[in-house]
Protein backbone atom coordinates (compact mmCIF):
# COMPACT_ATOMS: atom_id res chain seq x y z
CA UNK A 1 0.00 0.00 0.00
CA UNK A 2 1.83 3.27 -0.74
CA UNK A 3 1.55 6.05 1.63
CA UNK A 4 -0.31 9.05 0.84
CA UNK A 5 -2.18 12.23 2.27
CA UNK A 6 -3.92 15.11 1.80
CA UNK A 7 -4.81 18.37 4.09
CA UNK A 8 -7.86 20.74 3.83
CA UNK A 9 -8.02 24.08 5.03
CA UNK A 10 -12.30 24.64 5.34
CA UNK A 11 -13.44 27.99 4.27
CA UNK A 12 -15.74 29.55 6.18
CA UNK A 13 -18.70 27.85 4.50
CA UNK A 14 -17.55 24.31 5.44
CA UNK A 15 -17.32 25.17 8.46
CA UNK A 16 -21.10 26.19 8.93
CA UNK A 17 -21.87 22.66 8.56
CA UNK A 18 -20.65 22.10 11.82
CA UNK A 19 -17.88 19.22 11.13
CA UNK A 20 -14.87 19.35 8.71
CA UNK A 21 -12.42 17.24 7.77
CA UNK A 22 -9.22 18.44 7.85
CA UNK A 23 -6.97 15.69 6.50
CA UNK A 24 -6.57 12.10 5.68
CA UNK A 25 -4.50 9.53 4.48
CA UNK A 26 -3.01 5.69 4.36
CA UNK A 27 0.37 4.60 5.61
CA UNK A 28 2.77 2.00 6.45
CA UNK A 29 3.81 2.08 10.44
CA UNK A 30 7.18 0.01 11.20
CA UNK A 31 7.26 -1.91 14.48
CA UNK A 32 9.28 1.10 16.34
CA UNK A 33 7.91 4.19 19.02
CA UNK A 34 7.29 7.39 17.63
CA UNK A 35 7.55 10.40 19.53
CA UNK A 36 4.53 11.34 21.49
CA UNK A 37 2.41 13.68 21.23
CA UNK A 38 -1.24 15.51 21.64
CA UNK A 39 -3.35 16.58 18.71
CA UNK A 40 -4.88 20.31 18.08
CA UNK A 41 -8.08 18.30 16.67
CA UNK A 42 -9.67 14.67 16.87
CA UNK A 43 -8.56 12.08 14.91
CA UNK A 44 -9.80 8.47 13.49
CA UNK A 45 -6.92 5.71 12.88
CA UNK A 46 -7.94 2.48 11.01
CA UNK A 47 -5.57 0.18 11.63
CA UNK A 48 -6.32 -3.03 9.15
CA UNK A 49 -3.29 -4.86 9.89
CA UNK A 50 -1.06 -5.26 13.15
CA UNK A 51 -0.80 -5.24 16.77
CA UNK A 52 0.77 -3.35 19.57
CA UNK A 53 -0.18 -0.46 22.07
CA UNK A 54 -1.76 2.52 22.43
CA UNK A 55 -0.56 5.36 24.99
CA UNK A 56 -3.33 7.45 25.83
CA UNK A 57 -4.04 10.64 28.17
CA UNK A 58 -2.39 11.99 31.05
CA UNK A 59 -2.05 8.48 33.16
CA UNK A 60 0.03 7.55 29.82
CA UNK A 61 -1.78 4.15 30.08
CA UNK A 62 -1.65 1.80 27.43
CA UNK A 63 -4.93 0.11 25.46
CA UNK A 64 -3.93 -3.15 23.62
CA UNK A 65 -4.26 -2.60 19.49
CA UNK A 66 -5.12 -5.76 17.27
CA UNK A 67 -6.29 -5.12 13.85
CA UNK A 68 -8.77 -4.56 13.16
CA UNK A 69 -9.52 -1.78 15.43
CA UNK A 70 -10.02 2.08 15.66
CA UNK A 71 -8.25 4.17 17.23
CA UNK A 72 -9.63 7.58 18.42
CA UNK A 73 -7.88 10.83 19.47
CA UNK A 74 -8.73 14.16 20.90
CA UNK A 75 -7.70 17.55 20.69
CA UNK A 76 -4.81 18.18 23.68
CA UNK A 77 -4.57 14.60 25.18
CA UNK A 78 -1.32 12.80 24.69
CA UNK A 79 -0.98 9.81 22.69
CA UNK A 80 1.83 7.35 21.32
CA UNK A 81 1.87 4.77 19.37
CA UNK A 82 3.36 1.14 20.27
CA UNK A 83 3.33 -1.07 17.47
CA UNK A 84 5.17 -4.44 17.76
CA UNK A 85 4.15 -5.45 13.98
CA UNK A 86 4.19 -3.50 11.44
CA UNK A 87 0.79 -1.41 11.02
CA UNK A 88 -0.97 -0.73 7.89
CA UNK A 89 -3.40 2.14 9.04
CA UNK A 90 -5.82 4.71 7.15
CA UNK A 91 -6.36 8.08 8.94
CA UNK A 92 -8.72 10.94 9.25
CA UNK A 93 -8.38 14.36 10.95
CA UNK A 94 -11.64 16.39 11.85
CA UNK A 95 -13.08 19.15 13.70
CA UNK A 96 -15.87 21.23 13.91
CA UNK A 97 -18.35 22.29 16.64
CA UNK A 98 -20.75 19.15 16.35
CA UNK A 99 -17.97 17.55 18.39
CA UNK A 100 -19.36 18.94 21.20
CA UNK A 101 -22.66 16.96 20.47
CA UNK A 102 -21.15 13.71 19.57
CA UNK A 103 -19.06 13.56 22.73
CA UNK A 104 -22.80 14.06 24.50
CA UNK A 105 -24.28 11.65 22.55
CA UNK A 106 -21.63 9.02 22.98
CA UNK A 107 -19.90 8.61 19.97
CA UNK A 108 -16.72 10.41 20.79
CA UNK A 109 -15.94 8.71 24.05
CA UNK A 110 -12.59 9.67 25.69
CA UNK A 111 -12.12 7.04 28.11
CA UNK A 112 -12.04 4.72 25.13
CA UNK A 113 -9.51 5.14 22.84
CA UNK A 114 -9.67 2.02 21.34
CA UNK A 115 -12.75 0.18 20.17
CA UNK A 116 -12.80 -3.83 17.95
CA UNK A 117 -15.56 -4.48 15.80
CA UNK A 118 -17.29 -8.06 15.49
CA UNK A 119 -17.32 -7.26 11.76
CA UNK A 120 -15.34 -4.83 10.92
CA UNK A 121 -16.68 -4.64 7.34
CA UNK A 122 -18.89 -1.67 8.02
CA UNK A 123 -16.48 0.71 9.38
CA UNK A 124 -14.12 -0.39 6.63
CA UNK A 125 -16.40 0.71 3.97
CA UNK A 126 -16.92 3.62 5.42
CA UNK A 127 -13.46 4.94 5.78
CA UNK A 128 -12.47 3.49 2.34
CA UNK A 129 -15.71 6.02 1.17
CA UNK A 130 -14.06 8.73 3.13
CA UNK A 131 -10.92 8.78 2.29
CA UNK A 132 -12.50 8.70 -1.99
CA UNK A 133 -14.46 11.75 -1.28
CA UNK A 134 -11.93 13.85 0.69
CA UNK A 135 -10.13 13.86 -2.21
CA UNK A 136 -12.65 15.27 -4.76
CA UNK A 137 -13.16 18.61 -2.01
CA UNK A 138 -16.62 18.12 -2.16
CA UNK A 139 -16.95 19.67 1.37
CA UNK A 140 -21.01 18.42 1.34
CA UNK A 141 -20.15 15.03 0.15
CA UNK A 142 -16.75 14.95 2.75
CA UNK A 143 -19.15 15.41 5.61
CA UNK A 144 -21.53 13.06 4.95
CA UNK A 145 -18.90 10.35 4.61
CA UNK A 146 -17.27 12.03 7.60
CA UNK A 147 -20.78 11.22 9.72
CA UNK A 148 -21.43 7.67 7.81
CA UNK A 149 -17.93 6.22 9.34
CA UNK A 150 -18.54 8.05 12.64
CA UNK A 151 -22.21 6.75 12.74
CA UNK A 152 -20.61 2.71 11.57
CA UNK A 153 -17.35 3.13 14.12
CA UNK A 154 -19.98 3.97 16.94
CA UNK A 155 -19.82 1.75 20.39
CA UNK A 156 -22.19 -0.76 19.82
CA UNK A 157 -25.54 -0.03 21.95
CA UNK A 158 -26.04 -2.58 25.19
CA UNK A 159 -29.98 -1.78 25.31
CA UNK A 160 -32.52 -0.14 23.88
CA UNK A 161 -33.65 2.04 26.73
CA UNK A 162 -34.82 5.22 25.03
CA UNK A 163 -36.30 2.89 22.39
CA UNK A 164 -38.24 1.15 25.01
CA UNK A 165 -38.82 4.39 27.06
CA UNK A 166 -40.64 5.99 23.93
CA UNK A 167 -42.86 2.96 23.21
CA UNK A 168 -44.59 3.61 26.58
CA UNK A 169 -44.22 7.35 26.50
CA UNK A 170 -48.21 8.42 25.68
CA UNK A 171 -49.08 5.84 28.69
CA UNK A 172 -49.51 9.09 31.40
CA UNK A 173 -47.56 7.18 34.04
CA UNK A 174 -44.30 9.16 36.48
CA UNK A 175 -40.87 8.73 35.40
CA UNK A 176 -40.42 7.00 38.82
CA UNK A 177 -42.99 4.40 36.80
CA UNK A 178 -41.46 4.47 33.91
CA UNK A 179 -38.32 3.19 34.87
CA UNK A 180 -40.31 0.72 37.13
CA UNK A 181 -42.18 -0.73 33.87
CA UNK A 182 -38.40 -0.99 32.48
CA UNK A 183 -36.94 -2.23 35.42
CA UNK A 184 -34.54 0.11 36.38
CA UNK A 185 -33.95 2.94 38.71
CA UNK A 186 -34.40 6.44 37.88
CA UNK A 187 -30.99 7.32 38.20
CA UNK A 188 -29.98 3.79 35.85
CA UNK A 189 -33.01 5.15 33.37
CA UNK A 190 -31.65 8.93 33.48
CA UNK A 191 -28.25 7.39 32.43
CA UNK A 192 -29.34 5.14 29.99
CA UNK A 193 -31.53 8.27 28.21
CA UNK A 194 -28.27 10.14 28.46
CA UNK A 195 -25.64 7.84 26.77
CA UNK A 196 -28.39 7.32 23.63
CA UNK A 197 -29.74 10.81 23.35
CA UNK A 198 -28.09 13.17 25.01
CA UNK A 199 -30.80 14.31 26.87
CA UNK A 200 -33.63 13.28 29.42
CA UNK A 201 -36.31 10.90 30.07
CA UNK A 202 -38.71 13.66 30.69
CA UNK A 203 -37.49 15.26 27.51
CA UNK A 204 -37.87 11.96 25.16
CA UNK A 205 -41.64 11.37 27.15
CA UNK A 206 -42.36 14.75 25.69
CA UNK A 207 -40.67 14.80 21.94
CA UNK A 208 -42.36 11.75 21.72
CA UNK A 209 -45.84 12.54 22.16
CA UNK A 210 -45.50 15.60 20.32
CA UNK A 211 -44.13 13.23 17.55
CA UNK A 212 -46.68 11.27 17.68
CA UNK A 213 -49.57 14.16 17.76
CA UNK A 214 -48.18 15.51 14.44
CA UNK A 215 -48.71 12.25 12.79
CA UNK A 216 -52.50 12.15 14.35
CA UNK A 217 -53.10 15.37 13.40
CA UNK A 218 -51.51 15.35 9.93
CA UNK A 219 -53.12 11.76 8.81
CA UNK A 220 -56.19 11.61 10.64
CA UNK A 221 -59.72 13.52 10.85
CA UNK A 222 -59.47 13.47 14.84
CA UNK A 223 -60.70 16.42 17.27
CA UNK A 224 -57.84 17.94 19.45
CA UNK A 225 -59.30 16.77 22.69
CA UNK A 226 -58.91 13.12 20.85
CA UNK A 227 -55.72 13.36 19.37
CA UNK A 228 -54.58 15.21 23.25
CA UNK A 229 -55.82 11.71 25.40
CA UNK A 230 -54.19 9.62 22.80
CA UNK A 231 -50.89 11.01 22.96
CA UNK A 232 -51.19 11.09 27.21
CA UNK A 233 -52.96 14.61 28.39
CA UNK A 234 -56.12 14.15 29.56
CA UNK A 235 -56.57 17.97 29.45
CA UNK A 236 -57.01 19.50 25.83
CA UNK A 237 -56.19 23.14 27.09
CA UNK A 238 -53.15 21.94 28.44
CA UNK A 239 -51.90 19.86 25.32
CA UNK A 240 -52.57 22.89 23.43
CA UNK A 241 -51.20 25.32 25.12
CA UNK A 242 -47.54 22.84 25.55
CA UNK A 243 -48.21 21.94 21.45
CA UNK A 244 -48.16 25.55 20.73
CA UNK A 245 -45.54 26.55 22.65
CA UNK A 246 -42.91 23.85 21.17
CA UNK A 247 -44.14 23.40 17.54
CA UNK A 248 -45.21 27.10 16.67
CA UNK A 249 -48.35 26.35 15.70
CA UNK A 250 -51.50 25.31 17.83
CA UNK A 251 -52.47 21.53 16.82
CA UNK A 252 -55.21 23.22 14.66
CA UNK A 253 -52.48 25.03 12.75
CA UNK A 254 -50.36 22.55 12.75
CA UNK A 255 -52.77 20.53 10.59
CA UNK A 256 -53.53 23.39 8.24
CA UNK A 257 -50.13 23.87 7.37
CA UNK A 258 -47.96 22.18 9.44
CA UNK A 259 -48.28 19.07 7.30
CA UNK A 260 -48.03 17.74 3.50
CA UNK A 261 -51.42 16.16 4.12
CA UNK A 262 -52.95 19.64 5.30
CA UNK A 263 -51.38 21.52 2.47
CA UNK A 264 -53.20 19.33 -0.10
CA UNK A 265 -56.44 19.69 1.41
CA UNK A 266 -56.27 23.27 1.53
CA UNK A 267 -55.10 23.22 -2.08
CA UNK A 268 -58.01 21.07 -3.15
CA UNK A 269 -60.86 23.45 -1.21
CA UNK A 270 -59.22 26.09 -3.09
CA UNK A 271 -59.96 24.45 -5.97
CA UNK A 272 -63.08 23.48 -5.59
CA UNK A 273 -64.10 26.84 -4.89
CA UNK A 274 -62.37 28.33 -8.01
CA UNK A 275 -64.63 25.53 -9.80
CA UNK A 276 -68.23 26.62 -8.48
CA UNK A 277 -67.17 30.07 -9.77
Amino acid sequence: MPNWSIYLTPGAPERELGLFCLGAGEQDHPPDAPPERALGCHALVWIKEGRGQLLHGPDRRLHEVKAPAMLWLYPGVLHGYRPTTRWRQAWALFSGPATAALTTLGHLNPSEPVRRYADARPVDRAFTRLLRVCTTHDAVQTVAALYELLAAAAPPRADDVAGRLSELACTPMSIQDYATELGLTVKELREAVRRTTGSTPQELVLTTRLNTAKVLLAEEDLPVAVVARQVGYDDPAYFTRLFTARVGLSPGGFRRSGSVSGLISSFRRRQDRLSDV
